[in-house]
C-alpha cells in the first residue's frame, strides 16, 4: 500500500514520508505527472520533471528520513523537453538521489493547453520508450503505466519491464484484477464471483454505516463491478438513484446485485 505524496519542498516532503511510515504504508510515492493547473501553481506534478535536481532533492530528504521504499510516478516528458536523453537525465539524477523505482506514464504532458483528462488521451502512448528505459538503466525497477486495459497487455509488457500499473481501468472495471493471481502470479485458486464479492463485502459496508459514513461513499467505488454483464445497467442506476437516501443500507447493495446475471 503505497502514499502517494504531492509537493516540491523537500523538508515538508520528508515530514510527510516520515507520517506515512508512521501510519503503516509500505511505500512512499511522489507525484511527477500529475499535469492539472491546480497542481502546477503548487509546484507538484508533472512540471518537477524540468527540474530534476529538486525531485532528487526530495527524494533524498524523504529517504533520509524513513525506512520504506521512496519510489517516483512521472511522465515521459513535458511540453517541448520530450527527448529520450531529457527522460534519461532526470532518471539518472533521481536514482542517484537513492530512488530505485520508476512508474513511468508512457505519455508526455503538456501543461498549456490540454486539461487532465485530454492529457491522460491525446498525447500518443510510446510504450517502446519506457522499455528502452529498462534496457538502459537495467538496475532499476521500471513499471510501466497508461492505456493499459487488459491482462494480454500486461504479460506482453512484462517481457520488457519489471512491473505494470493498471490505472483507471482497474476503477472503472476491477473485475479486470480477478485473474490477475492465476494468469500472472501463477495461484490455481479459482476467483471468487462478483455476487460473492458484494456479499463479502456486506460485513464492511454495516460497520461503516454504523460508524457514520453515507452508503453512497462506498458504492460511488464499485458501481463496475459488473461491467458488460445483462443488468448492470439496472445494478448502477440503483446504486446511483437510491444510496444518497435516507435509510439507505447494505440491502440495498444486495437488491441492486440480484438484478445482475452472472
Amino acid at each position: 500500500m503505497a502514499l502517494q505524496l504531492g509537493g516540491s519542498e523537500p523538508e515538508a516532503m520528508a515530514q510527510c514520508a516520515k507520517l506515512g511510515e508512521a501510519w503503516g504504508y509500505d511505500e512512499i510515492n511522489l507525484n511527477v505527472g500529475c499535469p492539472s493547473d491546480r497542481v502546477q501553481s503548487g509546484r507538484f506534478g508533472a512540471c518537477l520533471m524540468l527540474t530534476p535536481e529538486l525531485v532528487a532533492d526530495c527524494v533524498k530528504a524523504m529517504r533520509d528520513q524513513v525506512a520504506i521504499d521512496v519510489t517516483v510516478k512521472h511522465r515521459i516528458g513535458v511540453d517541448d523537453q520530450d527527448s529520450y536523453q531529457a527522460l534519461c537525465d532526470f532518471v539518472g539524477k533521481v536514482s542517484d538521489a537513492g530512488c530505485e523505482t520508476f512508474i513511468v506514464h508512457a505519455r508526455k504532458a503538456w501543461l498549456q493547453g490540454l486539461s487532465p483528462k485530454e492529457n491522460r488521451e491525446i498525447p500518443p502512448l510510446h510504450y517502446e520508450t519506457v522499455h528502452q528505459l529498462k534496457r538502459d538503466f537495467p538496475d532499476l525497477q521500471i513499471i510501466i503505466n497508461g492505456g493499459i486495459t487488459t491482462l494480454e497487455q500486461v504479460e506482453q509488457n512484462l517481457k520488457q519491464v519489471d512491473g505494470v500499473m493498471i490505472g483507471r481501468e482497474a476503477y472503472n472495471n476491477p473485475w479486470i484484477l480477478s485473474q490477475a493471481d492465476s494468469l500472472i502470479y501463477g495461484s490455481e485458486r479459482s476467483p471468487a464471483s462478483r455476487h460473492q464479492i458484494i456479499e463479502s463485502m456486506i460485513p464492511y459496508i454495516d460497520q461503516e454505516l454504523s460508524a457514520g459514513t453515507p452508503i453512497n461513499r462506498i458504492t460511488r467505488h464499485i458501481l463496475g463491478l459488473f461491467q458488460g454483464l445483462p443488468g448492470a445497467k439496472k445494478w448502477r442506476r440503483m446504486l446511483s438513484e437510491e444510496a444518497h437516501k435516507a435509510g439507505a443500507d447494505s440491502g440495498l447493495i444486495l437488491r441492486a446485485a440480484a438484478q445482475v446475471i452472472e
